[in-house]
């Protein structure tokens, strides 16, 4: 007979879950180190960076890729236009999105696998990026914010998921029970359906926010005005202009060296700033998230 501990557990247990332990371990240094090192890069000698002398702890310690990068005012308009994108985008998504992934799960509405159907099938067919620029164009959203938030309002993978959530997970029995007490559809769904819903909300609403804070195509090919630039866009010209800087002044004396030494800084300084806001929200919202997901994701 096995040995047993105090807690029931035997000696194979026990190294199992050790073995479960150290495979975690080394799963998540593998994901977070990459991170880590671009915030102690972001901070340390770039020749020490270049040369592999900064491996644990920042060295050289400076900030002065931060400070490059804030004395830009561009950086103020970029972050303002982001975080109205973001925030109204995925209000209109999260609107349109839910009550969709509603109508489409309740079997009696016999449309349904009509309308799915043409969900899907834009999934795999598009218009191709010429055409879509000529209905932006026609359409007038060519230089607005609006170009950010009405041609994308639904995602329709998103859209499965909720639609997967709110098959298996509310019972159709509460609709039967609600509407004996005089429930119709819009009423159930905003005080029944939602409530009960918080996991696969927060989850799509994270896919949506973090897909508009990250959106770089939608402001290369459809704005001009620099007024209107997302953050990517103002990030993305500081790193040029950067790098254009280095390599211009790279046999320049003191001043190619210079550049040379804080080209880096300002390059992983651009990585941190751009998703700083994201690492920030995601922990609120993270005991939802796996369940949202796990819900949505599996039928039956």
């Amino acid at each position: 007979m096995a040995l047993l501990t105090k807690k029931g557990k035997n000696i194979n247990d026990i190294i199992f879950d050790l073995c479960i332990y150290v495979i975690c371990a080394i799963v998540f240094l593998i994901i977070a180190y990459p991170l880590y090192f671009v915030v102690i890069a972001s901070v340390s000698d770039s020749t020490l960076v270049s040369t592999g002398k900064v491996l644990l702890f920042p060295k050289g310690f400076s900030l002065f890729g931060y400070q490059e990068i804030f004395q830009d005012s561009r950086i103020w308009v970029g972050y303002k236009n982001t975080m109205i994108y973001s925030l109204l985008g995925t209000f209109v998504n999260l609107l349109l999105t839910l009550p969709a992934a509603y109508v489409l799960s309740r079997k009696e509405f016999r449309a349904r696998r009509i309308l799915m159907f043409f969900f899907v099938f834009t999934m795999f067919f598009n218009g191709g990026l010429i055409p879509t620029y000529l209905l932006m164009k026609d359409l007038q959203l060519i230089d607005t914010m609006w170009v950010f938030i009405i041609p994308f309002s639904v995602n329709v993978f998103n859209l499965i998921i909720t639609r997967t959530f709110f098959e298996t997970s509310i019972p159709n029995e509460l609709f039967e029970a609600a509407s004996i007490d005089g429930c119709n559809h819009f009423t159930f769904f905003l005080k029944v359906v939602l409530p009960l819903s918080k996991a696969v909300v927060s989850v799509i609403g994270l896919y949506y926010l973090v897909w508009h804070w990250n959106d770089f195509f939608t402001g290369l090919i459809y704005i001009r005005d620099y007024n209107l630039q997302p953050l990517q866009i103002v990030l993305r010209d500081i790193l040029l202009s950067n790098q254009v800087f280095a390599e211009g002044a790279g046999s320049g004396g003191a001043s190619g060296g210079y550049a040379q030494r804080y080209a880096d800084q300002i390059k992983y300084g651009v990585i941190i700033i751009s998703t700083l806001p994201i690492l920030i929200v995601y922990p609120f919202i993270q005991k939802y998230f796996e369940k949202g997901v796990m819900i949505g994701s599996v039928k039956g």
